[in-house]
């Protein structure tokens, strides 16, 4: 099938040259304008691809060839560093183990014993005691022991909040009301059982020391405060917390369960009392081997210290008879 426009424009081209030559011989210069003319209207022009472009001559020159790759220069500078490849497995390290044995318990218990005797020489008048005198003697010990059982956690463990799960939530505090409560269930019949069968002979050490004293207000709410409050904390540190850990270190939880309860009952010196005093310690120490922390244990320590510790404010009061 023939193109419609180039034969036309064929045959267009080969017309006026014709005529030119025709017409040439007759009126000779005079239509060498006509030619010129003739053949500006009658020659086809040369094909643009650029002026077949509908778009602006701007976007044309600035669109990249569909053929060719555009090339522009090289990067300059070092590539860009590679995201990092995140790990699979816990960022933080694991804490340490701490690294004290049953020598720190050793050396605590000196400590108390040593600051007992001492603050019993300081303290000694010819007089009645008094009741301020006594508060002093009973907190100062222990406070002492508790302190440096914190210290050796901080000197060779990761502190004692770590070490000794000192980090009350609701739910330890829950598990430490339920214990003592529990352990009163257990030490009221216990202790009821323990003054039939001693009698009259049946007192604490506590009971003994403020048996004959009287105190004002302020200093019987401070002993209240100090067997309530401050011992059970204090004694917890040493005996659930130090000791616990340095056997727990040796021999595993089982074991670390029955040595500090053995050892706290012991460590009264009330050794009448040791069978009740083992039964106290009982619901104590399966709060911190439940837990696996020492806030509960304590809460149930507590707990257990409360009866004691109003009468013992009430006979201080002059309510109640303490001998």
């Amino acid at each position: 099938m023939a193109r419609p426009v180039e034969e036309p424009i064929a045959v267009a081209k080969g017309t006026p040259s014709h005529g030119a030559a025709a017409n040439g011989s007759g009126n000779g210069s005079g239509n060498g304008h006509g030619e010129g003319a003739a053949a500006a209207l009658w020659s086809a022009p040369d094909w643009d691809p650029a002026a077949q472009d509908p778009r602006p001559a701007a976007l044309s020159a600035a669109a990249p060839s569909a053929t060719a790759p555009s090339v522009g220069p090289p990067p300059v500078g070092p590539p860009p560093p590679h995201p990092p490849t995140p790990r699979s497995g816990p960022s933080a390290p694991a804490p340490r183990t701490h690294r004290w044995g049953l020598g720190a318990y050793l050396l605590v218990e000196a400590i108390f014993l040593g600051a007992s005797l001492l603050i019993s020489q300081l303290l000694a008048t010819d007089g009645p005691p008094q009741a301020s005198s006594l508060a002093i003697a009973l907190a100062t010990p222990t406070v002492l022991a508790a302190a440096t059982a914190l210290l050796i956690t901080r000197l060779r463990g990761n502190g004692p909040v770590a070490d000794l799960g000192l980090t009350p939530t609701w739910r330890d505090v829950g598990l430490g009301v339920a214990f003592g409560v529990g352990g009163l269930v257990v030490t009221i019949p216990a202790s009821v059982l323990y003054v039939a069968v001693v009698g009259e002979d049946a007192s604490s050490a506590v009971g003994d020391v403020f048996g004959d004293v009287s105190a004002s207000v302020p200093w019987a709410l401070v002993v209240f405060v100090i067997v309530v409050l401050v011992a059970p904390l204090c004694e917890e540190i040493v005996y659930r917390g130090l000791l616990w850990g340095g056997v727990e270190r040796l021999a595993g939880p089982r074991a670390a369960f029955g040595v500090s309860t053995l050892l706290f009952a012991l460590a009264h010196f009330e050794f009448a009392r040791t069978p009740l005093l083992l039964v106290v310690a009982l619901p104590i120490a399966v709060a911190r081997y439940y837990t696996g922390r020492l806030t509960a244990s304590v809460i149930a320590h507590q707990i257990n210290n409360l009866l004691p510790g109003v009468a013992l404010l009430l006979g201080l009061l002059g309510f109640v008879p303490l001998a």
